[in-house]
C-alpha cells in the first residue's frame, strides 16, 4: 500500500513538494520532500519503520523530481526534438538518495497491447538502478501511446530473477482524443 503527492510547478514541471507514506508487508517507509527553487537542495525527512524521522538536506539537480512529477515532466517532452539513441539524463528522489539515471528515446514503433488493441507508439529505455529487485544492468522498455496523451501501455524489464511485465488494461476520460490507437 502506496501513497504518494506531490505538488509541482506546471510551466515547466518543477517539483515543490512530495509525500510518501509506504507499506508493503513489514516494510515501512515516509519520506517528505521540500525543493528548494534556485539551489536544487531538497529538505528531506525520513522515516523507516516506527523509528524517530531523520531530518537531512539532499542535493539536486535542475533536472531531479519525485517520481509523479517526473512522469508529468517525461509525458510534456516534445519528443520531436528528442534525438532518438541519445541519453537523456534525468534523476529522481527517494528515501535518503538522488537517483541519476537517463531514458533514451528509441524510436517509433507499431505495437499490439493484449486486450486494447494496436497502438503507434514512442519507445523508450530506461536505465534502471541496481538494488534488490534489478541487476543495473539491463534497461527497462516502456511504450506509450504516440499522441498528445502518451498514455503508458507496456513495460518490459529483466530482474534479478526472471522478468516483469506490466500493461495497461483499460483508459477512460482521456483530456485529449487516443488518435495513436489504429486497430
Amino acid at each position: 500500500r502506496e501513497h504518494f503527492e506531490s505538488r509541482f510547478f506546471e510551466d515547466p514541471v518543477r517539483p515543490h513538494y512530495f509525500y510518501r507514506d509506504s507499506q508493503e508487508g513489514k516494510y515501512r517507509m515516509r519520506n517528505t520532500f521540500h525543493f528548494k527553487d534556485g539551489t536544487h537542495a531538497i529538505e528531506a525527512r525520513i522515516q523507516k519503520y516506527e523509528r524517530t524521522p531523520k531530518d537531512t538536506l539532499l542535493q539536486g539537480e535542475a533536472n531531479t523530481f519525485d517520481i509523479p512529477s517526473l512522469f508529468y515532466r517525461v509525458r510534456l517532452m516534445d519528443f520531436d526534438s528528442v534525438a532518438v539513441g541519445v541519453k537523456q539524463p534525468i534523476s529522481f528522489v527517494l528515501d535518503d538518495d538522488v537517483y541519476n539515471f537517463y531514458f533514451i528515446l528509441m524510436g517509433r514503433e507499431v505495437k499490439k497491447i493484449k486486450g486494447l488493441g494496436t497502438f503507434r507508439t514512442l519507445k523508450f529505455a530506461v536505465k534502471l538502478v541496481a538494488g534488490s529487485v534489478f541487476t543495473g544492468k539491463d534497461d527497462m522498455y516502456v511504450w506509450v501511446t504516440d499522441d498528445e496523451n502518451k498514455v503508458p501501455l507496456l513495460f518490459e524489464s529483466p530482474i534479478i530473477v526472471g522478468r516483469v511485465q506490466g500493461r495497461l488494461v483499460n483508459y477512460v476520460n482521456l483530456k485529449m482524443p487516443m488518435t495513436s490507437k489504429i486497430k
